[in-house]
C-alpha cells in the first residue's frame, strides 16, 4: 500500500505561518475649544502602540494540526489619539498556543527565532507599531498652536516556519514491526496501535516510564525505517528529527526463527547506515541494542544468541534481551535506563553547581 500523505495524518510537525503586528496608532490634531476660554491650546492625544504578537507554550498540545487551515494571524492596531490629550486605546496583544518542543524559525531568512523547550516559554515573533504623538507633544514657547503630528509606525511582519521536535529522554529505533509500539505499552501507560503488519505506527508516540522514583522517564517512538528510508522509501527519515532531542537510543531488532545469525547483524547494520547518511551527531549518540521477541527462542538459545551477537558486532554498549509481548527482560532494560539517566542528571546538577 502507498504511504500516506502526511497532510492525511492525525500527527502534522510542521507549519508555516505569516503574522502580522498591530499598526500603531496616529497622534491626534486637536485644540480646546471651551466657552470663555479665547485662546485654547493644543489638546490633541497621543495614539495607542500596535499589538504584538507571542507564541506561547500549551501542555495539551502535541501537534502543529491546529494550524492546517488558519495560517494568517494578526494582531489589533492601536486606536488614534483623541481631543482633551486622551491617549488612544493600545491594540491587544495576541497569543498563539504551540506545543512544547516547537522551534521557530524565520521562514525568509532561515533564522533560529525561538526553542519552545519549557512549558512557560513565551517569545516575541512580531513587534506592535508604536504610537504617533499628538500635537500636544509639540507645543513650545515659540509654537503655541502647532499643527504637527506624527503617524503610528506599521506593525512587524512575518513568515515563521515552526517544526515540532517532541520532547523525550529515550527515543526507539527500528524496522517495522521490531516490536517497538509494544514495547512502549508494555511499559507504559501510552497505547499506540499494535498489528501484524508492516507502518502500524505513522507518528510518533511518546509513552511516560513511571519507576515511581524520581528518575522517571520518556519514551518516543516513531514509525520503523526500511532501507532506503533516507532517500524516502516507505515513510523516510521524516520523523528521525524528533529522535534529536534524545538522550538514549534504542536500537530494537526483532527476532524471527528463522532468523540466522547473519540476518540479525545485517538488518542491525542496515539500520545504523540509514541513521549515519540522516545525521552524523544522531549516529553518535548512546545507542542500545535490545533484541525483541525472545519467546520465540528457548532459555539456553537465549544466552548463546545474546553471546553471539555481542561477538559479531563488537559492540561495547549494553545488549539486551526482552520479550515486549510476555514482559521479559523488560523490567532489567527499564532499570538500566533509569540507573543511566539518573547519572546523567546527577552529573548536569554537579555542573550546574560548580560553574
Amino acid at each position: 500500500a502507498p504511504s500516506p500523505e502526511p497532510q492525511d495524518m492525525k500527527f502534522v510537525d510542521e507549519a508555516t505561518i505569516s503574522v502580522t503586528a498591530g499598526k500603531g496608532g496616529d497622534g491626534c490634531l486637536s485644540f480646546r475649544r471651551e466657552k470663555f476660554i479665547p485662546r485654547g491650546g493644543p489638546d490633541g492625544g497621543d495614539g495607542g502602540d500596535g499589538g504584538s504578537i507571542y507564541l506561547i507554550v500549551d501542555k495539551g498540545m502535541n501537534t502543529l494540526v491546529d494550524f492546517r487551515h488558519k495560517r494568517r494571524f494578526h494582531a489589533e492596531n492601536g486606536r488614534p489619539g483623541m481631543g482633551k490629550e486622551r491617549t488612544g486605546t493600545k491594540g491587544e496583544d495576541l497569543y498563539i498556543k504551540v506545543p512544547v518542543g516547537t522551534l521557530v524559525y524565520d521562514d525568509d531568512t532561515g533564522e533560529l527565532i525561538g526553542d519552545m523547550v519549557r512549558e512557560d516559554s513565551c517569545e516575541l515573533v512580531a513587534q506592535g507599531g508604536f504610537h504617533g504623538l499628538g500635537n500636544t507633544r509639540f507645543k513650545s514657547s515659540v509654537n503655541r498652536a502647532p499643527r504637527k503630528t506624527t503617524k503610528g509606525t506599521p506593525g512587524e511582519e512575518r513568515n515563521l516556519r515552526m517544526e515540532l521536535q517532541v520532547l523525550a529522554d529515550v527515543g526507539l529505533l527500528g524496522l517495522p514491526n521490531a516490536g517497538k509500539s509494544t514495547f512502549i505499552r508494555q511499559v507504559s501507560a501510552a497505547q499506540p496501535k499494535v498489528a501484524d503488519y508492516p507502518f502500524t505506527t505513522l507518528y510518533p508516540h511518546l509513552g511516560v516510564v513511571d519507576t515511581g522514583e524520581e528518575n522517571s522517564f520518556i519514551i518516543a517512538d516513531i514509525p520503523g525505517l526500511i532501507e532506503g528510508a533516507s532517500a524516502g522509501a516507505g515513510l523516510g527519515t521524516r520523523f528521525l528529527k524528533h529522535l534529536s532531542r534524545t538522550n538514549l537510543l534504542l536500537h530494537i531488532v526483532g527476532f524471527q526463527p528463522q532468523m540466522a545469525l547473519k540476518d540479525i547483524t545485517s538488518e542491525i547494520k542496515l539500520i545504523e547506515k540509514e541513521l549515519r547518511y540522516y545525521d552524523e551527531t544522531l549516529f553518535r549518540r548512546e545507542r542500545w541494542l535490545v533484541i525483541n521477541k525472545i519467546d520465540l527462542m528457548d532459555a539456553p538459545a537465549q544466552a548463546s544468541f545474546r553471546a553471539d551477537v555481542i561477538s559479531v558486532l563488537e559492540k561495547n554498549s549494553p545488549v539486551y534481551m526482552i520479550s515486549a509481548v510476555t514482559g521479559q527482560g523488560c523490567r532489567e532494560l527499564v532499570d538500566g535506563i533509569r540507573q543511566w539517566i539518573g547519572e546523567r542528571r546527577r552529573h548536569a546538577m554537579e555542573r550546574e553547581v560548580t560553574a
